[in-house]
């Protein structure tokens, strides 16, 4: 007799109980303020000086005391010429000064007059041509960011502006934490890699494993350090093998395909043997199977969680991940399942490894240019892009195999279970670009 099924988990619960078990690692980095873009920081930023770190001008043009122009066509003398990174004298009353984009505004003058209100004299003077605010095109001290404030928190990810703040302040290297490292690998007797065999070549059955290089390419955007094993074929030793020699090194273990219950799929009883895992009946389509555990040490072989009766303990500990294991995630084979299951789940989990603040992507709420009539009892996540109108259009397939649909959109519509969607509705839209980032 076949045991009952689980029930189907929320994603939103699937979400807290993964992240409840992700804790940041350990150790950090010194890398280059350069080769910071991905990396979370594990610092404050706090600025030493004043950015600008003087009152400068925003515009070319002359400085000027605003009190002494209460007309236009008002000539004045030019008594100084200040390019940027010049030092200015200050400035004599009853005259301009020459002045260009970022230099340092003289003292006394507390206007610029830009360049085009302006027009220059024969004898060398400037005939001022619109009365002047005080204030104007002046660029405060301070302004950007004050000195003792904290321009960066820890737990950001760097990105290029951030990179460009960090410069501001003088830091040419920046504290960092280290990057997950994490051992890929996929299962299945049917799997080829390009290259291997031509396309009229493949047996019967015989598919090319695109899932490793999504997969790898995902990875390597989130700033692990990735150890690609392969195809690991149906064999239990082999899958075994695989398991022990990945987890030496590596902080997680991640697998599509082969966590279901047939006899051709080992990774299930070979990481229990190992470690301890639990598989999740989760209600998201594409998706739903979704793996997650861990797997003891090489040094800690012996010391595998067992229940009472010897067979390999369900109850994930909270040891998982401290050092002595290795979390272990095993996603659903079919393409655009494990794609979407790695954008919603494992791109969380990895951030908070690395100790960031803020895990996930920013949705945004835009009207269906579609009617979607029959909605599926699970949380869906649609293939869209939008449109010249600023609406969003659905890929005409929305099959879980049809990895078409990720490229064609640059977004997931995230559609509540049994919620039908008519044209014109507002949706919620997770963009790619900010999942991908």
């Amino acid at each position: 007799m076949n045991a009952p099924r689980a029930p189907l988990r929320s994603l939103d619960d699937a979400l807290v109980a993964l992240l409840a078990q992700a804790r940041p690692l350990p150790g950090t980095e010194s890398v280059a303020t350069f080769e910071a873009d991905g990396r979370v920081l594990a610092e404050d930023l706090v600025s030493p000086l004043q950015v600008p770190p003087q009152d400068n001008s925003s515009m070319d043009g002359y400085a000027v005391r605003s009190a002494e122009i209460a007309d236009e066509g008002v000539p004045l003398a030019v008594s100084q010429r200040i390019p940027a990174g010049a030092a200015a004298q200050p400035l004599q009353p009853g005259t301009a000064a020459r002045i260009f984009t970022g230099a340092p505004v003289p003292a006394g003058a507390d206007a610029i007059v830009m360049q085009e209100d302006t027009e220059a004299l024969d004898d060398g003077r400037v005939r001022i041509l619109r009365v002047p605010e005080p204030g104007q095109w002046i660029r405060r001290s301070g302004e950007d960011i004050t000195r003792g404030s904290t321009v960066l928190a820890r737990g950001q990810r760097i990105g290029p502006a951030a990179q460009g703040l960090a410069a501001s302040i003088g830091r040419d290297r920046l504290l960092v934490a280290r990057r997950p490292r994490v051992a890929l690998f996929s299962t299945g007797d049917e799997l080829v890699m390009p290259g291997q065999v031509a396309p009229e070549a493949m047996r019967p059955g015989a598919i090319y494993n695109s899932n490793r290089f999504f997969l790898r390419s995902l990875l390597a955007r989130l700033g692990c350090e990735v150890q690609d094993l392969g195809i690991v074929p149906d064999r239990r030793e082999a899958t075994l093998e695989a398991l022990r020699d990945a987890s030496a090194s590596n902080d997680l273990i991640l697998t599509s395909g082969g966590v279901s219950v047939g006899e051709e799929d080992h990774i299930k009883p070979s990481v229990q043997q190992l470690g301890a895992l639990d598989l999740w009946q989760i209600s998201m389509k594409p998706g739903k199977p979704f793996a997650f555990g861990w797997i003891a040490k090489q040094s800690s072989r012996g010391n595998t969680a067992r229940a009472d009766d010897g067979t390999p303990s369900p109850t994930l500990p909270r040891q998982a991940g401290e050092g002595s294991s290795t979390y272990f995630i095993g996603l659903p084979g079919n393409p655009v399942s494990s794609f979407v299951t790695f954008l919603l789940l494992v791109r969380p989990f990895l951030l908070q490894l690395q100790g960031a603040t803020r895990l996930e992507a920013q949705a945004v709420h835009l009207p269906a240019h579609f009617d979607w009539p029959r909605p599926d009892r699970r949380r869906e996540f649609l293939r869209a892009r939008r449109n010249a109108e600023g609406g969003l259009e659905l890929f005409p397939n929305q099959s879980s195999g049809v990895l078409t649909s990720t490229v064609w959109a640059d977004g997931l519509i995230d559609v509540p279970g049994g919620q039908a969607i008519a044209r014109g509705d507002l949706v919620r839209f997770l963009p790619l670009a900010e999942l991908l980032a």
